[in-house]
């Protein structure tokens, strides 16, 4: 006999058979509920005074029996009946409200929402005990509704047929046509809603926002809103408030999304809290971030880089429910006496971490050797660094002729590429595009990268790019600033150019030239450079051994 769910303390022996008998019931596929079944559910619920609740699957068997208290019920854990996108549940719940005069509650169509279920069905209980209306609610499935459910009028308990089985189907199958449109578009991309928390100034939490939206974009994904809470301190389970949360669950099913980004990392607790909870597909920003850069990784090393990153991400997040790692195991030996699959992927995660690092290592040994020859060589080398999208490439490209992919958008390029450039007065250089920064770049990916900005070190003179046209320049020169000190290389020669000036109004252009110091170019224009060309040459042999 399967067990009951809920407040079961207090209720008689007689009572509790009555409850467990309930899974012996069968519902044809033409009622909602048998008038048999809705007349013993409000007895028994105007007996106990508490709620009592059905999860019947659509064979019409009684899959979960819940007692609630006088005001509602708790859904036990249906994760077995997980939905896909375009799916509903493949569960409808029917439930009791002591109160004759209540149909369905907010809360009811909260978790008609949260979980899909097929149908919500309420069973309303009049003061003797006997079943007076039946409502029904259910998702509908256009997305452009004010509201992704309807209620449909009461329906008399001794005549509750509606054909249930063939509306629940004709929806799913609406359902399905309409996520084929929205939850995609036709090119396969995704449709996000972005979340934020602003624990500070409201303000820096939406720039976080726009920059987020930006990343968003960048990786292909379509961004179908923003919404942002204000906290006095992040909620330690789910980060918002469990009840923003329900909200914006709702929200997404209204839109047709299929994916929430979280503006702030999120710990492996908050996650399996947040998926427990909704049924969408939950990243965050480092996550993201290493998305794009597996997108835009083209080489070997850089490929590498990035899967390292990845796997450092992963592996505390890896829960006994995660399928993301299960190609993992396909294919590679037999498993141990008594290890479960969760311990298989952690091992092999961390042996593929191992010769990663091993990989890399001695792409750091080879970096080293082709330094010390350049060293011997004596070439000087001059590295690009900056913010993303601040336009290095373009730079590199105008300054050396070259054709390198210059794209406006963040991480457009990934891998690291050096050119030779000769100065007016023969003096040659070697000059190096590196992978662009950004505020609070992932702690993975620092350490990842670790072979590819140890170039850095090794560099004359930093070529700092700057977008001026940004409204947040300066912000984006302090994160530069602060990625330089954690590397150690904050006092190494550094050049300034602030580029993208022809975006800039004159007066406004006017004013900061006269603050800040640096050279201002335009990298597509080569008009513009020959201050900066001039600059560059005298800070290089000012640091030219004697």
């Amino acid at each position: 006999m399967k067990r009951l769910h809920g407040n079961t303390i207090g209720l008689k022996a007689n009572q509790l058979h009555r409850l467990e008998n309930l899974y012996r019931r069968r519902i044809p596929p033409q009622f909602v509920i048998t008038p048999e079944l809705c007349r013993d559910l409000a007895a028994l619920s105007h007996e106990t005074g508490r709620q009592m609740g059905l999860l019947v699957n659509r064979r019409g068997h009684v899959e979960f029996v819940i007692v609630g208290d006088a005001h509602g019920i708790v859904i036990p854990d249906t994760q077995s009946y997980r939905s896909a996108p375009g799916r509903l549940r493949g569960l409808r719940c029917i439930h009791t409200h002591l109160k004759e005069t209540e149909g369905v509650s907010r809360d009811d169509l909260t978790d008609l929402s949260l979980l899909r279920l097929d149908l919500m069905a309420v069973v309303t209980v009049a003061g003797d005990g006997l079943a007076r209306e039946i409502w029904v609610a259910h998702l509908i499935p256009s997305a452009s509704e004010e509201a992704p459910y309807e209620i449909l009028p009461p329906i008399s308990p001794h005549h509750p047929e509606m054909d249930c089985l063939e509306m629940i189907l004709a929806l799913e199958r609406e359902i399905g046509r309409s996520a084929g449109s929205i939850h995609y578009t036709e090119s396969g991309i995704e449709r996000a809603l972005l979340v934020g928390v602003a624990i500070g100034p409201k303000q820096a939490a939406l720039d976080s926002l726009n920059e987020l939206k930006a990343l968003s974009r960048s990786c292909g994904i379509e961004v179908v809103g923003t919404r942002l809470q204000q906290r006095s301190r992040a909620d330690a389970r789910y980060l918002l408030g469990s009840g923003k949360l329900q909200e914006l669950s709702i929200v997404a099913q209204q839109a047709g999304v299929s994916l929430l980004v979280f503006d702030q990392e999120l710990n492996p607790s908050q996650i399996r809290a947040i998926t427990d909870l909704i049924d969408l597909k939950v990243i965050d920003r480092t996550q993201l971030i290493l998305d794009i850069f597996a997108q835009r990784a083209r080489t070997r090393d850089g490929k590498r880089q990035v899967e390292l990153a990845q796997l450092r991400y992963l592996l505390p997040r890896l829960i006994a429910k995660n399928t993301a790692m299960s190609r993992l195991t396909g294919g590679i030996g037999g498993r141990g006496p008594g290890e479960t699959k969760l311990e298989i992927n952690r091992r092999r995660v961390r042996e593929r971490i191992t010769r990663l690092e091993k990989d890399l290592a001695l792409v750091r040994k080879q970096r080293a050797q082709q330094r010390a020859r350049r060293d011997r060589k004596q070439i000087p080398v001059i590295s690009i660094i900056g913010y993303t999208n601040a336009g290095k490439s373009t730079l590199l490209n105008t300054l050396t002729h070259s054709h390198m992919l210059a794209e406006s958008r963040l991480f457009a390029t990934l891998d690291t590429a050096s050119r030779r450039l000769r100065f007016p007065r023969d003096t040659e250089v070697i000059i190096t595009d590196t992978v662009g920064f950004i505020r609070d770049l992932p702690k993975e990916l620092m350490a990842a990268f670790r072979a590819t900005l140890e170039e850095l070190e090794s560099a004359d003179l930093l070529l700092h790019v700057v977008d001026v046209s940004s409204p947040h320049f300066e912000a984006h020169m302090d994160s530069v600033e602060k990625v330089l000190i954690e590397l150690n290389l904050n006092r190494m020669p550094c050049l300034c150019a602030f580029n993208k000036q022809d975006r800039v109004a004159p007066e406004l252009l006017a004013g900061l030239k006269g603050r800040l110091d640096g050279v201002f170019i335009s990298a597509r224009d080569p008009e513009t450079l020959r201050p900066l060309i001039e600059e560059m040459e005298q800070l290089v042999n000012r640091c030219k051994p004697d």
